[in-house]
């Protein structure tokens, strides 16, 4: 089956909203981070110990959603960091955490602290989506990768 990159776009950010809220905690950052972890879908699910449920099964897109008690995060992987580049671009508008392994082709995408456990097992570098905070005048809408002071 073929899917055009707007409708695997469009299926990453509702995914997107649906397992990302609100809030976010900022804390955690400080833990030694591990190697970023390669390989296919299926062998990054089993590191961090989640049966994934297969959402897309793309020639240049794989996606699951993981869901493990109380944890439940996207893992998709790509065939290109191109592919994997767009991908992000398109869902963060859409707000959540980005945990994206750089060069390995995969990215999880959930809340603050899903994500910052994730790091912890998989590697990776940390990104953010768009805030959505509702009736908040906010401090602008630009993006810093450079992580929390402190």
């Amino acid at each position: 089956m073929r899917l055009t990159r707007q409708k695997l776009a469009a299926a990453g950010a509702v995914a997107v909203l649906a397992l990302s809220g609100c809030g976010s905690d900022g804390d955690g950052d400080s833990e030694e981070v591990p190697k970023t972890a390669t390989g296919s879908l299926e062998h990054l699910a089993a590191e961090v110990k989640c049966k994934p449920n297969i959402q897309t099964d793309a020639d240049t897109v794989r996606q699951a959603i993981c869901k493990d008690g109380d944890r439940k995060f996207i893992l998709a992987t790509f065939s290109t960091d191109r592919g994997q580049r767009e991908w992000i671009n398109s869902s963060k508008p859409y707000g959540g955490h980005f945990l994206v392994g750089i060069g390995a082709k995969w990215v999880a995408v959930g809340d603050s602290k899903v994500v910052t456990a994730l790091r912890g097992q998989l590697g990776g570098t940390m990104e953010e989506g768009a805030s959505h905070h509702s009736g908040s005048s906010g401090g602008g809408g630009t993006e810093k990768h450079s992580g929390h002071a402190g």
